[in-house]
C-alpha cells in the first residue's frame, strides 16, 4: 500500500464544502477524547474530526477520501474497549454522534429505523414507552447503536434472545469508495445470495460505515423477576447453569459475579449489594406477562441451585429491589477501573461448561504472575470479562507482565476451545490474538474480503485482520 496522503489545509477547505466548517474540527480544535475510547492506553489523534449529519455528507466524505488516499476512522461514542474507534493512522476521523434520529416505527413489521448515532439507552427508552423490545442489552447504555452493530455486542439477554446480529434486518451502508448500499430489509427470511450485511455487522468499521439500520423488535413483556443465588464456590455456581439451561424455563440472563468485584461496586456506588457474604453468585432474570408465568419458570430453577448448592435464594420482584441488583452488575466495570491505576481487558467466550475452569486458571494466574485479576461475564453464554490491573507497577513492568499475562489468557482459551472475543470486538489492541488462535487460510479469507470492500484501505486501518 502506498504512504496515506497528509491533510493540509487544503483537504480542509475541500471538505468544508461539503460539511459545516462549525461541524469539522481540526488541528488543535480536536479534543483529548477523540486520541482513545474507553480503555485502551495508546493516544493517536486524528488530523481532522468531521460530525456528519447525513448520509449523503459520509458518502461525499468517503468519496474524497479515497480519491485522495486519506485514511478514515468511523467513530460513535468511543466507548469500545479494544481501540477499534482510534484513529491509528491519524487522518479523518468521522464523528455518528449526531446522526441520532429514530426514523421509522413499523408496528405491522415490528421493526424500528434509525440512524447509528441513536444510544443504546435512548432506543430502549423509546421502543419500550411503546410497548416494544429491543433485545440486546449490552451493559455499556452509552454507546451507539453503530457501535453495537459494528462489534456484534452481546450483553446480558443473549442466553435467551441471542446477539445484536440476530436484531439487524436491514442497513444502509456507504462503501469506501462513495457508494451508499441497503442491504437487507424488513422482510423476516431472505436467503438471496451471500449475506452482505452480515458481514458489514462485526467489521469494526473496516468494510463500510453504517448509516442506517432496521432494528427487529419484540412485544414487551409485562413482568420481570431477578433471583439472586449465593453460592459456597463458583465452581458450585457454574455447575448449576448446565442444569438450568437443560430444564427449558430459559432465564432473560445469567450472569456470574464473585464477592470481591461486588465489594468493589458497593464501595464505588457507596451502597449495599443485597447480599456480600458467599464467595459466588448468579444472578438470573426472568420475563414473562404474569407473575404466574414467570414462578413457574423460577421455582424450577431455584431448585436446581438448591440442589446444586446454593445457600439461599433472594428474589427480587419489585422494580426498587431489582435495580439494585442490577446497578450494581452494571457499575463492575467503573468499579474496578477505579480501584486501579490502569488495567486492560480479556473478553474470552469458552463453552459454558468451561467457565469455571477459566475462573480458576485466572486465580492460579494472579498468584503466579503478582499482578490482580478481577473478573465477570454471562453465565449463560460463557463469555468472561478479566480485566488486569497495573496497580503500583512501572510502567515497564506493567507492559511486561500484562504481555505476558494476555498471552497466557489467551492460549488457555483456545485450549479450552474457546475464542478471543466475546463481544468487544478486535479493534487495535487484540488483533495479533486473534490471528493467533485462527487457522491461516481464515485470516487470509478475511484480508480479502476487506481487499474487495475496499482496495485502497482507506477505512479503519490496522484493525481486526489487518497488518
Amino acid at each position: 500500500m502506498k504512504p496515506y496522503k497528509k491533510i493540509d489545509e487544503n483537504d480542509l477547505k475541500n471538505i468544508a464544502e461539503f460539511v459545516s466548517r462549525d461541524r469539522i474540527l481540526w488541528k488543535d480544535e480536536v479534543n483529548e477524547e477523540y486520541s482513545h475510547d474507553e480503555l485502551s492506553a495508546g493516544q493517536y489523534y486524528p488530523d481532522i474530526v468531521v460530525k456528519a449529519v447525513s448520509t449523503e455528507e459520509i458518502s461525499k466524505l468517503l468519496k474524497y477520501a479515497n480519491t485522495n488516499n486519506i485514511p478514515v476512522t468511523p467513530r460513535g461514542a468511543g466507548t469500545g474497549l479494544v481501540g477499534a474507534a482510534v484513529a491509528v493512522e491519524q487522518g479523518i476521523m468521522l464523528d455518528t454522534t449526531l446522526m441520532n434520529h429514530f426514523l421509522e416505527l413499523d408496528d405491522q413489521n415490528l421493526t424500528l429505523t434509525v440512524e447509528p448515532g441513536v444510544l443504546l439507552m435512548e432506543l430502549a427508552d423509546y421502543v419500550e414507552k411503546k410497548g416494544y423490545l429491543y433485545a440486546p442489552d449490552p451493559g455499556e447504555k452509552s454507546a451507539t447503536i453503530g457501535g453495537n452493530i459494528s462489534t456484534n455486542a452481546g450483553g446480558m439477554r443473549a442466553v435467551k434472545f441471542g446477539v445484536t446480529r440476530d436484531f439487524v434486518r436491514g442497513l444502509e451502508v456507504v462503501l469506501a469508495d462513495g457508494t451508499v448500499m441497503t442491504l437487507g430489509g424488513k422482510t423476516v427470511k431472505d436467503s438471496s445470495g451471500y449475506d452482505l450485511k452480515d458481514m458489514v455487522i462485526g467489521s469494526e468499521g473496516t468494510l463500510a460505515v453504517i448509516t442506517k439500520a432496521i432494528l427487529k423488535l419484540l412485544p414487551l413483556p409485562k413482568k420481570n423477576v431477578s433471583l439472586l443465588v449465593p453460592f459456597p464456590t463458583l465452581a458450585q455456581a457454574i455447575g448449576a447453569v448446565p442444569p438450568i439451561i437443560k430444564s427449558k424455563a430459559v432465564p432473560t440472563a445469567i450472569e456470574f459475579m464473585e464477592r470481591e468485584v461486588i465489594m468493589d461496586a458497593e464501595e464505588y456506588l457507596g451502597r449495599k449489594f443485597p447480599d456480600n457474604q458467599a464467595d459466588a453468585y448468579l444472578l438470573l432474570k426472568f420475563d414473562g406477562n404474569t407473575m404466574e408465568e414467570i414462578a413457574s419458570y423460577y421455582d424450577k430453577v431455584a431448585q436446581i441451585c438448591l440442589d446444586e448448592g446454593a445457600i439461599d435464594l433472594l428474589i427480587a420482584d419489585t422494580d426498587e429491589r431489582a435495580e439494585a441488583i442490577w446497578k450494581a452488575r452494571g457499575a463492575f466495570l467503573e468499579a474496578i477501573k477505579s480501584s486501579t491505576t490502569m488495567m486492560d481487558e480479556v473478553d474470552v467466550v469458552v463453552p459454558r461448561s468451561l467457565v469455571n475452569t477459566f475462573v480458576e486458571y485466572i486465580h492460579e494466574l494472579q498468584n503466579e504472575m503478582g499482578i490482580r485479576i478481577k473478573c465477570f461475564g454471562h453465565a449463560g453464554d460463557g463469555n468472561l470479562h478479566a480485566y488486569i490491573l497495573k496497580d503500583e507497577l512501572s510502567d515497564e513492568q506493567w507492559q511486561k507482565v500484562l504481555n505476558m499475562t494476555m498471552e497466557k489468557l489467551y492460549t488457555k482459551a483456545r485450549a479450552l476451545k474457546g475464542n478471543v472475543s466475546g463481544e468487544h470486538g478486535i479493534g487495535y489492541a487484540k488483533k495479533a490474538y486473534l490471528k493467533e488462535s485462527m487457522n491461516s487460510k481464515a485470516v487470509d479469507l478475511m484480508q480479502g474480503i476487506k481487499k474487495v470492500f475496499d482496495p485502497q484501505n482507506i477505512l479503519n486501518p490496522h484493525k481486526v485482520c489487518q497488518d
